[in-house]
């Protein structure tokens, strides 16, 4: 384990290319950052923690004009970028660049296949897998104030300190079991540049009472939220900072004919009005008169009958038994709600993608295609090849 004063604090443009000349023959990197963004669309990075067993280091972004050097490195496609619930941290990087860097090892999505908790946290798996408690103190901390206390660097270098540990015992652990591979597929997907665009088009999804609204009053809600996110993004400010989600509802379905309708909804404060009311107004007006996008992908689906119920429990049971075989928790290979979902006939889930797919997706399709059944040898529950399917 690596002493906490072999801390490197890079703050200046000598130190960060001496860093990145030092990192740049690693065959992997830890990584995480520290950023704010309360008051921002945009993530503001403030701090760059990475790691390798010879070196931790902190680099200050806000002291740095050009961080080239080390993206460099970090850019390199033979060099592992390790990290832990990595997909805000690519998001950083892929507004940074463009396009996020690959390729990534996750260790949270790597720690189910070892028999931890799916979606476990990283201080649980530290401790899970080191021995070792980090300290939380620093967890809310204002990242962009300097000069940055010790307790503050501390908690930054942990970040990436036993990450370094971790990696190494994960990566020999999914060898061994012969399950490395099973995890390249959701490798790949957290370094695809869609997964971090934020389309205004496809800004409506997000708001919740868009299941709720059909015709013109969808056709308003997914104009007014595309109006929203290209304004937070071109002024860098939180969506919900110029009109929160059930004020942008209200409008969508009482769909104001003018200014002083408009100024009588809860929630939008008479500066807003003079400022957008116009503009907004002339959006409801256009909007209302054409048909709405494609409805939402996740409107809740039908409830399941009694006879579905039990195929459901049946699924279950396939879903427990591969977990037994492969030693791992069902829970982590697939919810009941999702095998509700794959009854009534839904295809785009997560059991049916990655690794989850090859371990009980593709025997969870063959019991409903009928090529796969349950039966009882000896006491033990089997899954075995129909040998007498309806005809």
């Amino acid at each position: 384990m690596m002493r906490e004063n072999s801390v490197l604090y890079v703050d200046t443009p000598d130190a960060l290319v001496a860093l990145s000349e030092r990192l740049d023959d690693s065959p992997w990197l830890a990584l995480d950052t520290e950023f704010q963004r309360e008051k921002t669309y945009y993530p503001k990075l403030c701090l760059l923690q990475v790691a390798t067993p010879e070196v931790i280091a902190c680099v200050d972004t806000l002291a740095l004009d050009d961080l080239g050097p080390l993206l460099g490195v970090i850019y390199e496609p033979r060099l592992t970028k390790v990290m832990h619930a990595a997909s805000q941290d690519l998001e950083i990087f892929y507004h940074l660049r463009g396009v996020p860097p690959a390729p990534v090892f996750d260790t949270q999505l790597a720690a189910p296949l070892l028999g931890h908790p799916d979606q476990i946290g990283y201080g649980a798996l530290v401790e899970r897998v080191l021995g070792a408690r980090l300290d939380k103190a620093q967890t809310r901390t204002d990242w962009t104030r300097r000069p940055l206390s010790p307790a503050q660097l501390r908690y930054a270098a942990d970040d990436v300190r036993y990450l370094a540990e971790l990696y190494p015992r994960l990566r020999d652990a999914l060898e061994a079991r012969g399950r490395m591979g099973w995890l390249q597929e959701d490798f790949a997907a957290l370094s695809d540049p869609a997964r971090y665009e934020n389309c205004p088009e496809q800004a409506w999804r997000r708001v919740r009472a868009a299941e709720r609204l059909k015709g013109p009053r969808l056709s308003v809600l997914q104009a007014l939220a595309a109006w929203r996110e290209q304004t937070a993004q071109s002024e860098d400010r939180p969506r919900g900072w110029l009109v929160r989600d059930d004020v942008l509802a209200d409008m969508a379905r009482l769909m104001p004919e003018s200014a002083d309708e408009m100024s009588q909804l809860r929630g939008l404060h008479e500066r807003f009005v003079k400022r957008h009311g116009e503009r907004l107004l002339a959006i409801i007006r256009d909007a209302r008169q054409r048909p709405p996008h494609a409805g939402p992908t996740e409107r809740r689906p039908p409830r399941t009958d009694a006879e579905q119920d039990a195929l459901v429990d049946a699924l279950m049971a396939v879903a427990g038994l591969r977990g037994a075989q492969e030693s791992l928790n069902p829970d982590v290979l697939v919810t009941r709600k999702e095998l509700a979902r794959l009854v009534l006939g839904e295809r785009e889930l997560g059991v049916l993608r990655g690794w989850r797919r090859n371990m009980v997706g593709d025997a969870l399709l063959g019991m409903l295609g009928g090529e796969l059944a349950l039966c009882v040898d000896r006491g033990r529950l089997q899954l075995v090849r129909d040998l007498h399917p309806s005809p």
